[in-house]
């Protein structure tokens, strides 16, 4: 297996040394999936904007952790299902919301589930969904803007899920509590 650095800001490429003194910023720290995207700067400097990006959607931070986590759990990301159960415990969110979303379980809120059930089949089908599950995601009281802000956050977590499937990313250790 390729082995990847865990870069610091002392032996990381030039171009990501303010990124990962970004990380620092807000994360009070380097996670490690962080040091390992710091090999390639542009990789990292990507995660960033899109991260900063898809905060900024009309999603509340229930619905945000809902994509991250149905996106996550789906692709089996062995550090970033923990990192975001932390992030979400950080967040306040119900715990019964992640333990739903961590099992594989429905989520008692109907207009999360049809957000889950959504973000899953845009991750599954690679964006072509039924109009049925268009329909049952408006429905649950969404529209276009949200059902493309999906992209925006699945497209942040294929950048992370992936890193970490090829690196094998260490679960951090403030993290390591949520990991199943």
């Amino acid at each position: 297996m390729t082995e990847f650095t865990l870069h610091t800001a002392d032996n990381a490429p030039a171009a990501a040394k303010p990124l990962l003194a970004n990380s620092i910023a807000t994360f009070g720290m380097v996670p490690n999936l962080h040091a390992v995207m710091a090999e390639a700067p542009i990789l990292l400097e990507g995660y960033q904007v899109l991260h900063e990006l898809f905060q900024k959607t009309s999603f509340n931070a229930e619905e945000t952790t809902v994509v991250w986590q149905a996106i996550n759990v789906e692709h089996n990301c062995h550090y970033c299902v923990p990192a975001h159960s932390g992030i979400a415990a950080a967040m306040k969110i119900d715990q019964d919301i992640v333990d739903a979303l961590v099992n594989r379980t429905p989520l008692a809120n109907p207009k999360l589930e049809a957000l889950r059930e959504t973000t899953l089949a845009m991750t599954r089908e690679r964006g072509v969904i039924s109009d049925e599950q268009i329909e049952k995601f408006f429905a649950a009281g969404y529209g276009r803007q949200q059902l493309l802000e999906i992209i925006v956050g699945l497209s942040q977590k294929v950048m992370s899920n992936y890193t970490n499937h090829l690196a094998n990313t260490p679960v951090d250790e403030a993290f390591k509590k949520f990991a199943k």
